[in-house]
């Protein structure tokens, strides 16, 4: 059964995990948000501590404060890189990008793999189910590990929010319904490890979210 790490990394408090498997030693990076040397050693001292072997590093979408560490961990672990390719032109203006917010983004390497919407992710003798989720940008994915209904959401769904909808390739609407997807197609008991803030649960959003509550009043009821 797979363990996570998390690491809140860069000034924009991006969350970073290490989602890996205990026997085997394996493991993914999700986001490498590592911004600095500090943040850089954080994540590689676990990684060295736990014998761990980086199989890949997936970016659940192309914005800035995910993207950061790819440089460094695709140098440092040889693990190829994998994110959608609707995304792809964020991951390539991410040093124009960067400049615009006050920030110094390395350059990025050429992904290695094309995520897929439905494509399954081995990590040792478990498997991550990739879906495309839209809306916060055209290229975002989540993934989900169904053993412990854990949802890494990226800037989907945050506890008591919703991603931006106001950057290049948001739209809000398609976000709201991405969302109302997950709900309606995973379990409602799921944990979701969001891009940037504490754990939730969608159950707790779809109760509580005001977002989330407001769209359903708008277009779900009479």
């Amino acid at each position: 059964m797979l363990q996570v790490q998390t690491f809140i990394f860069n000034p924009f408090q991006e969350n970073t995990y290490i989602l890996f498997d205990e026997s085997s030693g394996e493991a993914i990076i999700i986001d490498p948000g590592c911004s600095n040397q500090q943040e850089q050693h954080e994540l590689t001292n676990f990684i060295n501590i736990n014998q761990l072997k980086i199989r890949l590093i997936i970016n659940t979408h192309g914005h800035i404060d995910h993207i950061w560490g790819n440089p460094y961990c695709k140098s440092a672990f040889n693990a190829p890189i994998a994110i959608h390719q609707n995304d792809l032109f964020l991951l390539r203006s991410a040093q124009e990008i960067g400049i615009m917010w006050g920030v110094n983004i390395p350059s990025q390497p050429e992904p290695d793999i094309f995520i897929q919407n439905n494509q399954t992710i081995s990590i040792g003798n478990d498997k991550l189910l990739c879906i495309h989720t839209p809306g916060h940008s055209p290229g975002h994915i989540s993934l989900f590990y169904p053993e412990r209904n854990w949802l890494f959401s990226g800037d989907v769904l945050f506890a008591g929010s919703i991603g931006r909808t106001d950057l290049p390739g948001g739209d809000y609407s398609t976000l709201m319904k991405t969302i109302l997807h997950l709900m309606n197609t995973l379990p409602l008991d799921t944990t979701v490890f969001p891009g940037h803030g504490p754990t939730t649960t969608l159950k707790n959003e779809q109760q509580t979210n005001p977002f989330i509550t407001e769209w359903l009043d708008k277009n779900y009821t009479g």
